[in-house]
């Protein structure tokens, strides 16, 4: 009898815990179905998933501000980047957010000390459950989901909830209601098929006049539509300039995805090429979470992307970082891990390593609306945390004008809006707009730019962006957020690009051409200080929208249209197409001095 009374005690302790069904609080919920995905079927209750659960971060706020602090060249904590142990005591959660969760996994059944995986920092939890299990804890339904455009496949939910005291202390749960595809993220405008724009010789190039660049510099013609290592050495100014800090550690860290991969033989085509005392060089390939690197399977934005990083930064060391990032079929009851999240997969790889390059590029990106906004405000703030290593994190802006796939929103109502895309939206990255032609340069018509509805303005744009929205005035009224980060950036060139692909020459343009540029030559002022004993630039937005301002040229022509509109125009000052503008690698050394 008294067993029994003990049972029923504990049975009724456990109905009114505040961490059972009974008080549980929607977390994040979709209206409806995201646009273009469409019901497959129901996954087996057996099938698992890799839970990953992102505890609150007791000290992001301060983290910020440090952040702030060692970015900005007016504070005198310029260039005082963290430590990996400052920043993850930062991010650490607090003791009682730790012993909540816990608390809830075990209520759940979950061995919290042989099946849970914690992050460096602790606020990271990861555990394969049954979808059976995870369906009650986050009372919600999983489906899986299969994308009009692509056939990729995702499971997922529309909506997830957590006991009401665990808002406090959880920011996200994934996989949940996150179904962006990077299928439809990559940042690639579009590839000429060889051949269709000519490449000429050497000797060729030779004949055609020079034209002159911004600063009295030389540029061949030639590079108004076949642009090259050489093009960019010239009309960036980094021509002749020797990169000496490898063995002091500087390196740049190039982003690839949905089975990209770099091929080793089309790099070394691409050197004799177009930079031929580059041969023999490599790029130092990372596989994360099961990343793989096949060298039958050449992608074009691998080539791209490590292709002009390496040909402009040379013999700074290059790491590429393949990551699956693609969502496998559910072919039996047995799931393969769930891989469609890739910027946290990296994001958590990254910061759990000692040593990390100081320069990072990434050249995709999709809709901001897709990306629920927990998760992306947790994707962010761990942008931030590279930023307070001293990483410069550069996106992609998009290629869609003011608006690619959808003009509607997702909400519900199907307003038409201006899309921006994230992660470039995140205030701790630098978004990079694209440019054409070289005399004069001009922002081209898929340079995506615009303002984020989830992020609110920075405090670094305050002076560069409402000169902007004053001269738009009503135009455009109600289409975008002029509250909001504003985005590009920076930009760079981003069209008629040469690339090895296959053996082949291809012509290749986007922003996903722009970042790594941009990023090179960002790796090579980290390499003019670091040679000289001083830090790495870090997060690069402060310094840009100040004291680097002058080390940009501002670009006044051009306009990206999307949406039914002709977009917004290239002006004087900071403008939604190229943003501050294009680098002067010699201007900004100076200003660096």
């Amino acid at each position: 009898m008294m067993l029994l009374l003990s049972l029923l005690l504990q049975f009724t302790s456990v109905l009114s815990s505040p961490l059972t069904s009974r008080d549980l609080v929607v977390k994040h919920a979709w209206d409806v179905v995201p646009d273009g995905w469409h019901p497959h079927s129901v996954p087996s209750p057996i099938d698992t998933i890799k839970l990953q659960i992102g505890l609150k971060q007791h000290g992001i706020d301060q983290l910020i501000t440090s952040l702030y602090e060692v970015s900005d060249p007016y504070h005198p904590r310029y260039g005082q980047h963290l430590s990996k142990s400052e920043v993850e005591n930062l991010v650490a959660p607090h003791p009682n957010s730790v012993s909540m969760v816990e608390e809830w996994l075990v209520a759940h059944d979950i061995d919290i000390f042989g099946a849970v995986e914690r992050s460096p920092a602790g606020d990271w939890l990861s555990v394969s459950v049954p979808i059976s299990k995870v369906e009650q804890m986050l009372a919600t339904k999983y489906h899986t989901y299969r994308h009009g455009q692509s056939s990729e496949l995702v499971t997922r939910a529309l909506s997830y909830s957590l006991p009401r005291i665990l808002h406090d202390h959880i920011d996200v749960v994934v996989p949940t209601t996150m179904f962006g595809s990077l299928d439809m993220m990559r940042a690639t405008h579009f590839v000429h098929p060889a051949g269709e724009i000519p490449v000429l010789t050497e000797a060729e190039a030779a004949s055609v006049p020079d034209v002159k660049g911004p600063n009295g510099q030389n540029i061949p013609a030639s590079c108004n539509t076949t642009v090259t290592p050489t093009c960019l050495q010239a009309l960036y100014r980094t021509a002749g300039y020797v990169p000496t800090a490898a063995k002091k550690g500087n390196a740049i860290g190039i982003n690839g995805f949905l089975e990209q991969f770099l091929n080793f033989v089309d790099l070394q085509t691409f050197f004799s090429k177009f930079r031929p005392d580059a041969l023999g060089a490599n790029v130092t390939v990372i596989s994360v979470d099961g990343g793989l690197n096949d060298q039958t399977m050449p992608g074009v934005e691998a080539a791209l992307d490590n292709q002009y990083t390496e040909g402009l930064t040379f013999p700074t060391p290059n790491v590429y970082y393949t990551t699956p990032g693609t969502a496998p079929t559910i072919n039996d009851s047995v799931t393969p891990p769930q891989r469609d999240e890739p910027y946290m997969t990296w994001l958590n790889f990254i910061l759990a390593q000692k040593d990390i390059p100081h320069a990072f590029t990434t050249s995709y990106g999709g809709d901001e609306q897709t990306f629920p906004k927990d998760f992306a405000v947790r994707v962010c703030n761990q942008f931030a945390q590279l930023g307070a290593r001293g990483g410069s994190v550069m996106f992609s802006s998009g290629d869609g004008g003011v608006g690619a796939g959808t003009c509607q929103t997702n909400d519900g109502t199907n307003r038409t809006i201006f899309q921006p895309v994230f992660p470039a939206t995140c205030p701790f990255v630098t978004a990079v707009g694209a440019t054409f032609q070289i005399a004069p340069e001009k922002g081209i018509f898929f340079s995506q730019g615009g303002f984020s509805v989830y992020f609110p303005r920075p405090s670094f744009q305050d002076a560069a962006v409402p000169p902007f929205l004053r001269q738009l005035g009503n135009t455009y009224k109600g289409l975008f957020n002029p509250a909001g980060r504003g985005v590009p950036d920076v930009s760079a060139q981003g069209e008629g690009f040469q690339v090895v692909v296959s053996g082949e020459v291809v012509s290749v343009g986007g922003t996903s051409a722009s970042s790594p540029t941009f990023a090179s030559i960002v790796t090579l002022l980290n390499d003019f200080l670091i040679s000289r004993g001083r830090p790495p630039l870090g997060f690069l937005n402060p310094f840009l929208y100040s004291k680097g301002l002058s080390g940009l040229v501002d670009i006044l022509l051009g306009n990206n249209p999307g949406c039914g509109t002709p977009g917004f125009n290239a002006t004087k000052g900071w403008d939604a197409v190229t943003g501050l503008g294009t680098p002067d690698f010699i201007k900004l050394t100076s200003l660096l001095e």
